[in-house]
């Protein structure tokens, strides 16, 4: 007798993609799933016609602190062949929606694994981080290739024109950290603290301030008269403001931010409907630009 043994290896970047994917069928895109729309959207570049993405964050009026997923997100995760995750707790409704429908041909990509950024103080806004754009975009690769193992060239293909449109928003931070290197802004919430740190900008706001908004709590005294005092006293050059979050006290400070004569750039957390990743992050940028030109 004539005994076949077939082996299944599962190959698993570190830190990077679980789980275990054969070839998909002929018929069809790669059904694939993403916490976040920003990831969904350059995973949707690199893959083109071959995937089909759900986003679960894309309401770019909604509050992502207060998200809960509903049925519809649960099913588009138990469809999934490769579903894509911040981490870092940002879109912990993620690993309750894998858990709710476990399936050993579903891969994970989580983004902060791809990165190396752990810890319970990480800022999970990593989409902001222009420098490292690339590797988020060859962790998407990876994943995709992994799952559909057919069509790697492809994907590869994808994920070296999406790097190489980055170049615009790569020399804009660039010209910004060139011309005002070690400028001070501040930002209600660090969600564009990447996109400062880059740009070698210096951000003043407390961070107790900023933690607080970020956790959804109230800043102490201390830390709301530190905030104001800046403003007041027109110590920063610009504030970013997350228009996504607004809460009576960064309402305040932004209106007494234009009071006092300081422009104020609006950031989010959310692709906007209508625009690319690239698109968006390069007209926030600009509008960064502008306002420490002026």
């Amino acid at each position: 007798m004539v005994m076949r043994i077939i082996l299944i290896f599962c190959l698993v970047g570190a830190l990077t993609v679980v789980g275990c994917a054969q070839a998909r069928p002929a018929a069809g895109p790669l059904p694939v799933v993403s916490g976040e729309n920003v990831y969904g959207n350059i995973a949707q570049q690199i893959g083109g016609p071959l995937v089909s993405v759900t986003s679960v964050l894309s309401d770019p009026n909604a509050d992502p602190h207060l998200f809960e997923p509903g049925t519809r997100n649960g099913l588009a995760v138990s469809r999934a062949r490769l579903a894509i995750q911040n981490g870092l707790g940002y879109d912990a409704f993620m690993e309750k929606l894998e858990e709710a429908a476990p399936s050993s041909h579903r891969l994970v990509v989580t983004i902060a694994d791809a990165l190396g950024v752990h810890g319970a103080d990480a800022n999970p806004h990593l989409w902001y981080d222009v420098p490292k754009l690339g590797r988020v975009a060859a962790a998407i690769t990876t994943g995709l290739v992994k799952a559909d193992p057919s069509h790697a060239a492809a994907y590869r293909a994808g994920r070296d024109r999406f790097v190489k449109s980055l170049l615009p928003l790569r020399q804009l931070v660039a010209q910004i950290d060139k011309r005002f290197k070690g400028a001070a802004v501040a930002y209600t919430e660090p969600v564009p603290g990447y996109l400062i740190d880059a740009a070698g900008l210096k951000n003043r706001a407390p961070q107790a301030f900023t933690h607080a908004v970020e956790e959804g709590t109230e800043p102490t005294p201390q830390a709301v008269a530190a905030m104001d005092a800046l403003v007041t006293g027109r110590k920063i050059k610009v504030l970013l403001y997350n228009s996504q979050t607004v809460t009576p006290i960064t309402e305040r400070v932004r209106t007494a931010a234009i009071r006092a004569g300081i422009p104020v750039v609006g950031v989010a957390e959310t692709l906007p409907p209508h625009l690319t990743f690239q698109q968006w992050q390069l007209a926030q940028t600009r509008a960064l630009f502008r306002a420490l030109s002026k």
